[in-house]
C-alpha cells in the first residue's frame, strides 16, 4: 500500500538537492527535505551511468520496493529524492531498505 506521492517536477528535485540533507549509501544517495505540502513525496532518478533502460528501470523498482517498506515510518511533510548508484543493480531491496532505515534513524526521521 503506497502512503506517498511521486515528485515529478524538475524544480521539486532541485529543491531537495539544494535544501535537503544528503544521506549517502553505496547503492544510492537519499536527499530529504521539508516539503511544502503536508504529505510524504518520493522522487527517483537513475542516470545513464547506471546502464541501459532495463538496468535503470530495475534500479527504480528496487528503490521503490525499499521505500515502500520504510514509508510508513517516515513522518509526513517530507520530500525524499533517491539518486541511484551503480551498485544498486547487484543489491536486493531488503538490503537497501535496511540501509535506508539505519540512515533515517540516524537523522531522527524515523517514527515507530
Amino acid at each position: 500500500m503506497r502512503v506517498y506521492r511521486k515528485l515529478k517536477q524538475n524544480w521539486e528535485f532541485h529543491r531537495a538537492y539544494n535544501r535537503g540533507v544528503a544521506l549517502v549509501a553505496p547503492e544510492y544517495v537519499l536527499y530529504v527535505c521539508k516539503g511544502k505540502k503536508g504529505e510524504l513525496r518520493l522522487g527517483i532518478t537513475a542516470g545513464k551511468k547506471i546502464g541501459t533502460a532495463v538496468s535503470r528501470n530495475r534500479a527504480k523498482r528496487v528503490i521503490t520496493a525499499a521505500f515502500d517498506q520504510c514509508a510508513p515510518h517516515i513522518p509526513t511533510g517530507h520530500d525524499c529524492v533517491v539518486v541511484a548508484r551503480t551498485r544498486i543493480l547487484s543489491t536486493k531491496s531488503n538490503v537497501v531498505a535496511a540501509n535506508m532505515m539505519r540512515q533515517l534513524k540516524k537523522q531522527d526521521l524515523w517514527v515507530e
